[in-house]
């Protein structure tokens, strides 16, 4: 067990959807139960269209806001038309975290097989802001959460987490 304290993160939750509503966006509730549930704080929840200017808006006003350290998105990683947001959301990145597409798309592939080769999930930092881009299913948001995110938003995760390096995100 580590001699750590749980250091509690303010996270916004963007929701990128032509389809969801409040009451029936079950992968953006899934993130805000689960990220309460971790002793997070919740700052705010947006549902945006998949329109890369909307969600652009959106993400910039987080990205400027040094009450948010994370943002976690989930929808528009998929393949059709309107799926955007890589397009989005790449190019605010300072840094892109190439080994988190990676890794979740590993481990969905247990769960989906293939059909995880349609996802185009991704994270980077913005002005010291870790942002992270889940799929729209709630099966996705889940295994993004419980696999990778938890315990890298952990400050007791050992041998090393993304909340220990939030000091040194923004040196020079």
């Amino acid at each position: 067990m580590s001699s750590r304290n749980f250091i509690p993160l303010n996270i916004a939750i963007l929701t990128i959807s032509d389809s969801r509503t409040e009451e029936n966006d079950k992968s953006g509730h899934f993130l805000v139960d689960s990220l309460n549930t971790a002793g997070h704080h919740q700052i705010d929840k947006i549902i945006v269209p998949d329109d890369i200017y909307k969600i652009r808006a959106v993400m910039s006003h987080w990205i400027a806001n040094s009450d948010i350290q994370v943002i976690i998105t989930t929808g528009g990683t998929g393949l059709t038309g309107r799926d955007c947001t890589p397009e989005a959301v790449e190019i605010l990145f300072d840094k892109p975290i190439k080994g988190f597409g990676e890794l979740f798309r590993s481990l969905s592939f247990e769960e989906i097989k293939t059909s995880t080769i349609q996802s185009r999930s991704l994270a980077g930092v913005a002005n010291g802001t870790y942002i992270f881009c889940l799929p729209g299913s709630t099966g996705a948001c889940k295994t993004a959460w419980d696999k990778i995110l938890k315990a890298q938003l952990d400050y007791r995760t050992h041998p090393c987490n993304f909340v220990e390096m939030m000091p040194r995100l923004l040196e020079i």
